[in-house]
């Protein structure tokens, strides 16, 4: 830290590269690490705790998503620093468009995005009924029908409707037949939306699990993303179905003694929903494919992402959060995978495992690492002893249960 008089005159520059320095991402596709970091980010300085491990999820999709993000929150860490009233992180790109953001309830929050999908299907089905219209209409210029001809045949490519979106607007209002009026009225809708919907794992394990598994069940094409902290983060550290054997938390004051869920391996059994689980600190490139899959996948997705969080004790401190991610999987705590149902309408296993064969050496070096373990072991250590061996055994078993996924012959 340095004083602030001494920075002042970086003021200067800063004004000059938001005023002069444009976005380069529209000169590279957004495929690879690298060229994802070419996106402007909406979701900047928000005020969560230093290091923590959920915010570079949510930057990283603004990044890849764009102005077509529309996020609906539940209640928990994610809502206070997505929404401290008067400020939010969310922030607009060079054309004054940004990601759209509501918060609700633990409950309800998959509900909620649910009901923004539904909403939003429903109004371009109109928009669908007045293009088709708008190809008989004796006003509309030839032009004219050729976009509304080519958004009808490709209402759901983000890609081509917001390529659409500019000129057909133009054009329509040049136009000002009844057909264009009532299509300009809904003209929020011609670019294809991206619906998330974004929780803790107390929301998605927990409390709003009956909804989570409700909007999965839909069909509908939403992404929900679950930052788990395996703890109840912003209501004081309670422990969750998310919590790992051994870990204190409160209302598991002796470390916890029953395994975590596996969110995840649930969501798989419907054969129909896209389901991930990642830790960027641990794997960049899989994040990063895990969530363009999801968002390219037409139907609902889950992601489930590790996020250290200052709940945790981190020894290292948080500024390691990222390392703590990789540990994690170098480990075997944490395993990073994909189901993907399309591979399987080609024939091929639909599951795949990302992470390499864990070094199980380490495992117990990583537990120690982290207060909410070592702490168990400082007040109670012959319990300790027995409940890290079973959290190593629980987590040897669930890799092989993922090993026994992917040897599934399809």
């Amino acid at each position: 830290m340095v004083d602030l008089e001494s920075q002042l005159g970086e003021a200067a520059n800063w004004n000059y590269c938001v005023e002069h320095v444009a976005t380069k991402q529209h000169l590279v596709e957004l495929n690879n690490v690298k060229n994802s970091q070419f996106a402007t980010p909406l979701f900047e300085f928000s005020g969560a705790c230093s290091g923590c491990g959920e915010t570079p999820y949510l930057k990283l999709i603004s990044q890849l998503v764009g102005d077509r993000e529309i996020i609906a929150n539940a209640t928990g860490c994610t809502s206070i620093y997505s929404g401290s009233v008067p400020s939010t992180p969310y922030t607009k790109n060079e054309k004054g468009h940004g990601p759209a953001w509501s918060n609700s309830l633990f409950e309800d929050f998959c509900e909620y995005g649910l009901g923004m999908q539904i909403a939003h299907r429903k109004l371009r089905e109109r928009l669908a009924a007045l293009m088709q219209k708008g190809l008989e209409c004796a006003d509309c210029s030839d032009e004219l029908k050729a976009m509304f001809k080519e958004w009808l045949e490709n209402q759901n490519s983000a890609e081509v409707t917001n390529r659409l979106y500019e000129p057909m607007v133009a054009a329509m209002e040049k136009c000002g037949c009844d057909t264009c009026k009532a299509i300009l009225a809904e003209k929020d809708h011609i670019v294809k939306r991206s619906q998330w919907i974004v929780g803790g794992d107390g929301a998605s394990y927990d409390i709003g699990y009956g909804g989570l598994d409700h909007v999965i069940a839909s069909g509908e094409d939403v992404n929900i993303l679950v930052l788990d902290t395996e703890v109840y983060s912003n209501t004081g550290g309670q422990a969750s179905k998310a919590t790992p054997l051994g870990a204190i938390a409160k209302f598991a004051a002796m470390g916890k003694r029953v395994r975590k869920k596996d969110l995840g391996m649930i969501a798989t059994t419907y054969g129909y929903v896209y389901v991930a689980q990642i830790a960027m600190g641990a794997d960049q490139a899989q994040t990063l494919k895990a969530i363009r899959e999801a968002e390219a996948y037409p139907g609902p997705s889950l992601i489930i992402a590790y996020a250290p969080c200052i709940n945790h004790g981190l020894k290292a401190g948080m500024g390691k959060s990222q390392a703590e991610e990789a540990k994690a999987v170098e480990c075997g705590y944490w395993h990073l995978w994909r189901y993907n149902p399309q591979l399987e309408a080609e024939g091929k296993n639909p599951f795949s495992l990302d992470s390499k064969e864990p070094q199980w050496d380490k495992f117990q070096d990583y537990l120690k690492g982290e207060v909410r373990f070592a702490s168990v072991a400082k007040q109670f250590p012959k319990e300790a002893d027995e409940l890290f061996a079973a959290a190593q055994e629980n987590a040897q078993w669930r890799y092989k249960s993922y090993l026994r996924m992917l040897g599934t012959q399809w």
